[in-house]
């Protein structure tokens, strides 16, 4: 807490690296008074150290814990708060918070996959996609992509970091890859924002056994969608690639998926016979 003030031309900069670094980062700024009329400004990444001052010791404490509350979203609101000092003097502060856009991580490079990160990046995703071949992940196969990568899947995310802010769907090629995948994601704290399976039912539950008998909770599993996607009906990679997009939106979005005619019913609402 012994860094010197961030003027705000820096202050901005700073959070542009960490939202290209794909960190969430809170601003905590001193609302200016006649006494103190040049505000303070913290800054405090999900993973990094505090930026700035506040211009004093106590105080920088405490707005820390008040954007570390905010980033673990535990209360806090974007806003004007209140932090009152041990002699009980009250300091306003105003509290923003920045956040990458999500990144969605596609894992296997296959025929669902090209549709899957073409539709993810028009919906502003930052796709990154891996898989175990040299011929699949290539940057020509996947030009929306911000990044693709070659991964052994035996340790597949040992170089790739996954957060709470990361949307993931497998699309392996096969059993083995989804079980490690899963054994490793799940093993993770925290969770992905969203975690998807794609294949049938016969490969779902050999799946989900497995990682039963590995020790996995059942509260865990719950948070797996597999089979991934909404039901359309859907056969095509591309329609498939919906599928998936669609479920991942209705969560991002806290979205239920009914058709919105159904939940408005406006002919037997409006026009009653």
């Amino acid at each position: 807490m012994t860094e010197p003030p961030l003027d705000p031309a820096t202050a901005a900069a700073r959070v542009l690296e960490h939202l290209d670094a794909g960190r969430t980062v809170a601003v905590v700024v001193r609302v200016p008074t006649e006494v103190e009329p040049r505000p303070g400004r913290l800054l405090v990444p999900t993973d990094g150290p505090v930026e700035g001052t506040l211009d004093q010791a106590e105080l920088d404490h405490l707005a820390v814990d008040l954007a570390g509350r905010a980033l673990e979203g535990e209360g806090p609101n974007e806003g004007v708060h209140e932090l009152t000092l041990s002699d009980g003097t009250e300091v306003e502060v105003y509290l923003e918070l920045h956040a990458p856009s999500p990144e969605l991580m596609i894992v296997g490079a296959g025929h669902i996959a090209q549709p899957l990160s073409m539709i993810g990046a028009l919906l502003g995703f930052r796709v990154v996609v891996v898989d175990d071949r040299p011929e699949f992940a290539t940057a020509e196969r996947f030009p929306d992509a911000e990044r693709v990568a070659r991964v052994d899947f035996s340790d597949p995310f040992r170089d790739l970091p996954v957060g709470r802010s990361t949307y993931v769907v497998l699309v392996t090629r096969g059993h083995k890859y989804d079980y490690e995948c899963l054994r490793r994601l799940l093993a993770r704290d925290p969770l992905p924002a969203y975690l998807g399976m794609i294949g049938s039912r016969r490969r779902v539950r050999a799946t989900f056994a497995q990682l039963l008998d590995e020790g996995v909770s059942r509260e865990r599993l719950t948070r797996v969608r597999a089979p991934v996607g909404l039901d359309l009906r859907a056969q095509t990679p591309a329609e498939i690639a919906v599928s998936v997009a669609a479920e991942i939106v209705a969560s991002w979005r806290d979205g239920t998926g009914q058709p919105l005619s159904d939940r408005e019913r406006i002919l037997e609402r409006f026009f009653p016979e």
